[in-house]
């Protein structure tokens, strides 16, 4: 399973159309076995998207999807409606975000559920906010 990809869609209108509702810009989405991206896809955004479809494939696509609407729920209390910091800081987008740089990460050092380490309230990695900013 460590070694599946998704289905990569470049230059597709559904993340600027999801844009128009979600409260931040989407660049690219991740459901299911396929990846829609607004533009060329590089190999970080390639890396950041793989992530989370090992996320979905660990949890058989329907729970991850709850669980990050859940986190992201949470978090819009926790952040005080911040939609855009509920967002970043979502276990899932962490442990993506910490490591879509890292080459090996996906086919060497990525472990089963890694994402569980990145809960913002018992995190192993670090203070929240941790990876890239937008």
């Amino acid at each position: 399973m460590r070694n599946l990809e998704p289905i990569f869609i470049e230059n597709s209108k559904v993340p600027v159309v999801l844009s128009k509702v979600a409260p931040l810009k989407i660049e690219a989405l991740s459901f299911g076995w396929w990846v829609w991206s607004r533009r060329e896809i590089g190999t970080v955004t390639r890396r950041h998207e793989t992530i989370h479809f090992q996320q979905q494939l660990e949890l058989l696509f329907l729970f991850q999807w709850i669980l990050y609407v859940l986190f992201w729920v949470i978090g819009l209390f926790v952040y005080k409606f911040d939609g855009n910091k509920a967002y970043r800081e979502n276990p899932f987008e962490r442990e993506a975000y910490a490591n879509d740089r890292k080459t090996k990460y996906l086919s060497e050092t990525r472990k089963r559920y890694a994402w569980i380490n990145y809960f913002w309230w018992v995190s192993t990695e670090g203070e929240p906010s941790r990876g890239r900013k937008k």
